[in-house]
């Protein structure tokens, strides 16, 4: 059937040719021509182009208690109720990190849990992530939580292979699911596990306009988790479903009428692809983006947090209230109370993201900072940019770290060519003419620094 309606995102005539139906086939869709599974999977293009539809609010949600925790030593409950106060310092009264999920099958988490509802803040909201039972919808009911996640695969890799189910005794089962979940008193979010290998059109969108129907007869919101659970999702503008981001998102709301406010993607990093899948579900309508704090997580990682901060304020020109300096005091605590190493290298919370030891760069630096630093780290995430000294160091590189450690003391900046940069360099060039290959040490130039103004 054939309906002409005014759109009220467009404001124009719209008609959609067709209502898709399940389809219940005898044997998987797997995609095989798209993920032949012995070879890297293709991404293929059809140039169906869909529009952009940036939603008015968007925002993050955090799943560092859930995801976060499945790749790593568990956090105690002690870690994760600091960790939450953090999150909500980080995101801010206007609620920039909107919701976190936990477990709660051990002790732990549910006291973890409890401790942080006691807190009384309204972000992050707390939200749980259950099995599908009456008996788990009841026990969160009871703790006060008012959403609560629910795994819903739609690739027939999970319903065929995983649950041995067809795709009508799947859809069947879900809907049962969520229905108890509503009548239970809970806000059900589906999550749409491997959606970026289900069948879009023969599964996705039939089950989602199930649930909106559902959603319109109890009045409850039934949100909508996009899970790219094996990064296969990709940016590209004409790239084919189902692995098309955009399309993806867009399908949703245009074939199933899923609100933005209730539609949310939740991306891996298997294919270095996590951050930006994330940008463009935010740029074609997802209002919601899904991280955990360091991208920490099931493989290769989440959509790190604090990336999606940064990528929030270049989209929009404003932080909306976050606390950005709140992100340094995050990864150091992670990284010293829990054990955790934090890859050097990693963006905005790595030991080396703003270090350099390059001389031509530390020359650059000792001039003007945005020469090689992305953004005044300083005042963004209380770490000044640094030289780590090496042979290649030059002078320059050997003058600003003793600039840097000058203002510690409250001492006015020398010139590269000062004797007390000239003493301290010489000492490092015989080190490395002595045959040394190792890079000097913070505690050697404090010494040899010290040293030298003594001796001036």
């Amino acid at each position: 059937m054939q309906g002409i309606t005014l759109s009220s995102k467009t404001n124009k005539l719209e008609q959609d040719p067709y209502s898709y139906q399940l389809q219940d086939v005898a044997a998987p869709e797997l995609f095989r021509e798209m993920f032949p599974y012995t070879e890297t999977p293709k991404i293929a293009f059809n140039y169906r182009r869909v529009p952009e539809h940036m939603p008015e609010d968007i925002f993050i949600t955090d799943t560092t208690f859930r995801d976060g925790q499945q790749s790593r030593a568990p956090y105690t409950t002690e870690q994760m109720v600091h960790i939450y106060k953090l999150l909500h310092k980080l995101g801010g009264e206007n609620g920039m990190i909107r919701q976190t999920e936990f477990f709660v099958y051990s002790e732990k988490d549910r006291k973890a849990l409890e401790k942080c509802m006691e807190l009384g803040y309204r972000f992050p909201e707390i939200t749980t992530w259950i099995r599908a039972s009456k008996k788990d919808f009841e026990m969160v009911k009871s703790i006060g939580v008012k959403e609560t996640g629910i795994l819903v695969s739609c690739s027939d890799y999970h319903i065929f292979h995983k649950m041995g189910l067809t795709r009508k005794q799947a859809l069947e089962k879900y809907l049962g699911i969520v229905s108890e979940c509503i009548e239970a008193g809970l806000r059900p979010r589906c999550h749409f596990e491997d959606i970026t290998r289900a069948d879009f059109y023969g599964f996705v969108v039939p089950f989602a306009n199930e649930l909106m129907k559902i959603s319109e007869q109890s009045g409850v919101p039934v949100k909508i988790r996009a899970c790219d659970t094996m990064g296969f999702g990709v940016p590209y503008p004409g790239a084919s479903l189902p692995r098309s981001v955009s399309g993806i998102i867009y399908g949703l709301q245009h074939y199933s009428g899923v609100p933005c406010e209730m539609l949310e993607w939740h991306g891996h990093n298997d294919f270095y692809k996590g951050v930006v899948n994330a940008t463009t579900a935010w740029m074609y309508g997802a209002s919601a983006v899904n991280c955990s704090l360091l991208g920490i997580g099931e493989r290769t990682g989440n959509v790190p947090l604090e990336a999606m901060v940064f990528e929030y304020a270049s989209l929009r020109g404003h932080l909306n209230g976050m606390d950005t300096t709140v992100i340094t005091e995050i990864a150091e605590y992670i990284a010293k109370e829990t054990d955790y190493e934090i890859p050097p290298m990693t963006p905005f919370v790595g030991e080396n993201f703003n270090l350099t030891r390059a001389g031509i760069h530390a020359d650059g630096l000792l001039k003007n900072h945005e020469i090689y630093n992305i953004f005044d780290t300083d005042a963004l995430l209380n770490r000044a940019p640094k030289v780590s000294v090496t042979n290649t160091s030059g002078v320059a590189g050997v003058g600003y770290w003793i600039n840097q450690y000058l203002k510690t003391k409250g001492m006015e900046k020398v010139d590269k060519n000062s004797p007390l940069v000239q003493s301290v360099y010489a000492w490092v060039q015989a080190q490395y003419d002595a045959g040394r290959v190792t890079m000097i040490s913070d505690d050697e130039l404090r010494e040899q620094t010290e040293k030298a103004l003594n001796e001036g």
